[in-house]
């Protein structure tokens, strides 16, 4: 007597348990359980009636909000397919995730709805514009389609192996690829988060990190699975996140490390007014240890850090906490937290292997790829048979990300098989980057790397050799750089050289380009 492992089954006990519950806080407006669940059905219901099909896609551009959650269950319950684009992307980047993807209606906040504007005769396959706030002519309005909306929608039977969501990378190989996430890989992280935490419906979950992050790792449907209380933040920034913890009694929150670093630096007066007993999850990035040891020793708050990728659904290792750990000094558990940690429960196999595919030894120094088997593994990359060919090799996903193994099991990433630039949890491709700068006229070569940056981790550095007799500044090329990418691609250095540093075969030697000037002039 099997039915399908989907997060739509959490959504069904919780419409049960917690109905009364206060579900979703998002600024002044407030719903229980029973009214969000009735605003989901009612957008599921008027998503059919727009002609919405099983398996039809649907985008969403939006910072942290209520509308943005409910997409989360009024469009995998009529079997449709969420499609959450990062609103930091350019209006050419929406246009070619829209494109690619098949999205036949976008959902849109109002702070983005003249970029989307822009590119309406670029995507001609989507039928509906939805402002999600606002009103903007040649925009269905949400909440009056809502308010017009029946709460009675057709049923559709739901496979595990569906998609529930169609998540970009951040292109770190130019253009991004569009995960493929099932109904059945999201129910078992889920699972996992629950296994892992101590989540409980007295919990105050806090949105600070977006929810287009591969679905908020798993967090928009989590935190419902037990009836906790859903706190929406739509912009993360250090003051807006202490006094939001003040107000709401918040009790949990996930971000990625540039978040921590704005957490661990913000003015004082914030810091000595913070609640203790916070729980934190990290991702997208390594964090530093000694950014753990201070909001932990400072404000008392619970780091965990745990590691994935959008290929994976998003979760499959977690520094998990030890007995023996507690009876270290706060630098050391410190480190031992920074850590990638070891195998989420019901998420996947990790294995950390060398070029020949055997498992590295467990002496912390020996280094190999991460690769990754399981229930958490994408169903792949949409539309892209050679990239998920590429990927995924004999039964087993490879990450990219080159790291050791301790001896006590845990895994620590140490570098990148590829040339990613991860700023503040956003992945950057160096590709684009470069392709960007060459369509400047003064420029012959250029090549980016990843450099060391205190507050984003790293953040994009570009050498440049100019044409003869040509001139270019570093304000010129920033300034160029920001008309034709999102911001945070901007590099933040510029390098003027004679001569990039290559191998015999021509390739350019990225790793001298991040050893500095001083490395490139024993060149």
């Amino acid at each position: 007597m099997e039915t399908p492992l989907t997060p739509l089954d959490f959504a069904r006990r919780a419409r049960r348990l917690y109905a009364d519950r206060e579900a979703l806080v998002d600024g002044g407006q407030r719903f229980t359980y029973r009214q969000f669940f009735e605003r989901c059905d009612r957008w599921s219901s008027a998503l059919q009636k727009l002609g919405v099909q099983k398996g039809d896609r649907i985008a969403l551009i939006s910072p942290n909000t209520h509308s943005h959650l409910e997409a989360y269950y009024a469009v995998p319950q009529i079997g449709a397919v969420t499609v959450p684009i990062n609103f930091r992307l350019t209006a050419d980047d929406f246009a070619y995730i829209l494109r690619h993807s098949g999205a036949r209606v976008i959902c849109v906040h109002e702070d983005y709805l003249d970029a989307v504007d822009r590119i309406r005769d670029h995507v001609p396959d989507v039928h509906h514009f939805v402002a999600l706030e606002g009103s903007k002519e040649g925009w269905l309005d949400y909440e009056a389609t809502l308010a017009a909306a029946s709460t009675q929608l057709t049923p559709v039977t739901i496979q595990e192996t569906d998609m529930i969501s169609l998540n970009y990378t951040s292109g770190t190989t130019a253009n991004p690829k569009g995960v493929m996430v099932t109904h059945r890989n999201t129910a078992l992280n889920i699972m996992g988060h629950l296994m892992h935490t101590r989540i409980t419906s007295a919990d105050r979950y806090l949105w600070v990190l977006p929810m287009f992050h591969a679905n908020g790792w798993c967090f928009t449907w989590t935190m419902t699975a037990v009836g906790a209380r859903h706190v929406c933040l739509r912009k993360a920034d250090p003051r807006a996140i202490f006094e939001t913890i003040a107000r709401e009694g918040i009790t949990m929150l996930c971000a990625a490390p540039t978040i921590l670093i704005g957490i661990a630096n913000a003015p004082e007066e914030l810091r000595r007014s913070a609640p203790r007993g916070v729980r934190v999850f990290t991702a997208g990035a390594p964090p530093a240890a000694a950014t753990i040891e201070r909001i932990e020793g400072e404000l008392g708050w619970e780091i965990t850090h745990v590691y994935g990728l959008t290929e994976v659904s998003p979760i499959v290792t977690i520094s998990e906490p030890r007995p023996e750990h507690a009876s270290l000094d706060p630098t050391s558990r410190a480190k031992i937290k920074a850590r990638q940690g070891v195998e989420y429960l019901g998420a996947a196999e990790v294995r950390v292997v060398d070029d020949e595919g055997n498992e590295v030894p467990q002496d912390g120094t020996s280094l190999g790829e991460i690769i990754i088997r399981g229930n958490a593994v994408m169903a792949g990359y949409y539309n892209d048979p050679e990239a998920t060919a590429k990927a995924i090799r004999d039964g087993w996903f490879y990450s990219g990300d080159a790291a050791v193994v301790h001896d006590d099991g845990y895994i620590e990433i140490r570098d990148r098989w590829k040339d990613v630039i991860i700023s503040g949890g956003e992945n950057i491709s160096s590709i684009e980057i470069e392709g960007t700068l060459l369509r400047h006229p003064a420029i012959q070569e250029v090549a980016v790397v990843g450099m060391p940056h205190e507050k984003w981790g790293e953040t994009p550095h570009a050498f440049i050799v100019l044409k003869a007799d040509a001139q270019a500044t570093s304000e010129e090329l920033r300034l160029f750089c920001r008309d034709h990418l999102a911001h945070f691609k901007v590099p933040h250095g510029f390098d003027f050289i004679t001569e990039l540093p290559k191998t015999a075969t021509g390739k350019i030697q990225k790793f001298v380009l991040r050893g500095g000037r001083a490395n490139i002039a024993k060149q």
